[in-house]
This record gives structure tokens, C-alpha cells and sequence, in this order.
């Protein structure tokens, strides 16, 4: 199993449709045929401490079986059109993939 964890910092300027928009994007993305699960979140309302990060505005969780499944997925027309629609408003982007037994 490999987990897709995609952290997005987005322009301060986009309004809350457009933010509503960008959801509804990332969530489109679970019903792509390679991607086993998905989930959404926003930054936690943990202590602060050195070793957290909680500055992102939105966090992307996809699950595949195989990392082929992942490869299948960086090139499916569907995460284009994310891409395409979405990535004008991403200051940042960070992205880390995981193997999980």
C-alpha cells in the first residue's frame, strides 16, 4: 500500500466558493479507478511545537495498492484536469508518498 499525502499552501486572496471549489476538486480526485481510498483535512488544533507544521491550508490523504497504481495516477486525465484547474492557486505544494505494509 502507498499513501499520497499532498499538503497545500493556497493564495490568502481566493474566496470561500473558490475554496469550496478546490474542495470539490480534491474530492473528485477519490473516484479516479487506481485510487483505493481518499481523504481531506485542514490543519489539526494541536499544541505548537517544534517539530509540527501546521501551516497548509488543506491536506490531500489518497491510498493505492501498488505503487503502479500511484504511476497510473500522476499521468490519468482526471488529476491533469486537477492540475490544471487548481494550480494557479498553490503558493506551495508538498508532497509525501509512503509505503505501508
Amino acid at each position: 500500500m502507498l499513501i499520497h499525502s499532498v499538503y497545500f499552501w493556497l493564495d490568502e486572496s481566493l474566496s470561500s466558493a473558490q475554496k469550496a471549489e478546490f474542495e470539490a476538486g480534491m474530492k473528485a480526485l477519490f473516484s479516479i479507478d487506481v485510487v483505493a481510498s481518499g481523504e481531506i483535512g485542514t490543519p489539526a488544533a494541536t499544541p505548537e511545537r517544534p517539530v509540527t507544521n501546521n501551516t497548509f491550508d488543506y491536506a490531500l490523504f489518497l491510498k493505492f495498492e501498488k505503487v503502479e497504481d500511484h504511476n497510473a495516477y500522476q499521468i490519468h486525465p482526471d488529476h491533469q484536469v486537477f492540475v490544471d484547474n487548481f494550480s494557479q492557486w498553490f503558493k506551495t505544494v508538498q508532497i509525501y508518498d509512503t509505503e505501508y505494509a
